[in-house]
């Protein structure tokens, strides 16, 4: 009888030892997964990076070629810096569109909407819109582009039937980071008038900028904000005088970093009040020949929780074509 019973208890006390081994293996197991989802929400889970370009020029001596080797073989010698990023915004330096309706001035581009997919394909998600080319085939030229890049997915900036609406911000958000993309004009266009009521493209000066960008930077505390800018004196290759005044101007009134293009050449990458400000990155794919005009930059924006990376990437343009040096 004692035998039994002791035969019993050490059974029990067997199945107990069992059971608590089995609890802390659960236990442990359940533990390391909450770590690893950790680790993965970690540092990638807050960092987004964005590349931005200068000008994109689908016509003239890019023409030939685009129609001969197709329009992604443009971007073949910076795949590898598209591909590691997030978002790419080029500035789209003609209009997309079948439209032929030119305005009266100098320069007049258009290029093949059969183009946009290209460009979608190439990595390309936004396109800066506000500047002195993309309303080369008048307004009807000008929604248009807008309407095509959107069907490839291609987010234009600096778009509006009003002039609130063409201030409004274009938001990329990923991995827990919000950034918001203002886009103007600053120079002067040729025949053409801001109307209100009819599609156009962002022309506000630094102060009204600055003022839609505190607006934001109110109700947005932690957003980045970045304002692109087609401004500057072309080919020139410091800032005039008017840029660093509207720099300091949007940086004070809440701009995280600024990216500048119009110039054609590379103007100095400046940092103010500990902001990056990207003056001018030159040219991206375009067909003008002086030496200068051919050296650029792509600027990488790198965002890191509060902190913010960037990094200038210089490009040679040959035959129309960036190619990483």
């Amino acid at each position: 009888m004692i035998k039994k019973f002791i035969n019993c208890y050490l059974s029990i006390v067997s199945l107990l030892a069992s059971v608590l081994l089995l609890s802390n293996c659960s236990s442990s197991i359940i533990n390391r997964t909450q770590s690893d989802v950790n680790s993965q929400s970690g540092e990638a889970r807050y960092q987004l990076s964005i590349v931005f370009t200068g000008d994109v020029l689908l016509d003239r001596g890019v023409r030939p070629y685009a129609e001969r080797t197709g329009v992604q073989s443009l971007f073949a010698g910076v795949d590898s810096v598209f591909r590691q990023a997030d978002a790419v915004v080029i500035n789209m330096e003609c209009p997309l569109t079948d439209i032929v309706t030119p305005v009266n001035k100098r320069y007049i581009f258009r290029a093949d909407t059969r183009w946009a997919k290209d460009l979608q394909a190439v990595g390309i998600t936004h396109a800066a819109l506000a500047n002195n080319h993309t309303n080369d085939q008048g307004r009807q030229g000008l929604l248009s582009t807008y309407n095509h890049l959107k069907e490839v997915g291609i987010e234009p900036l600096g778009f509006g039937y009003t002039k609130n609406e063409r201030l409004q911000p274009v938001i990329i958000r990923k991995n827990g980071v919000e950034v918001a993309l203002f886009n103007s004009v600053t120079v002067p266009l040729e025949n053409w008038y801001d109307l209100d009521d009819r599609p156009g493209i962002c022309q506000a000066n630094a102060g009204i900028l600055a003022d839609a960008i505190k607006a934001y930077r109110s109700s947005h505390s932690r957003a980045k904000i970045i304002a692109v800018l087609h401004w500057g004196a072309e080919f020139q290759t410091t800032p005039t005088m008017q840029q660093r005044i509207d720099a300091q101007t949007l940086i004070a009134a809440g701009a995280d970093a600024i990216i500048g293009h119009h110039p054609h050449v590379i103007q100095p990458l400046r940092y103010i009040d500990g902001k990056p400000v990207f003056f001018s990155l030159g040219n991206f794919v375009f067909d003008q020949t002086p030496p200068i005009a051919n050296q650029a930059v792509m600027a990488q924006l790198t965002f890191q929780g509060d902190s913010l990376i960037a990094t200038p990437i210089p490009v040679q343009i040959k035959q129309c074509k960036p190619v990483l040096k």
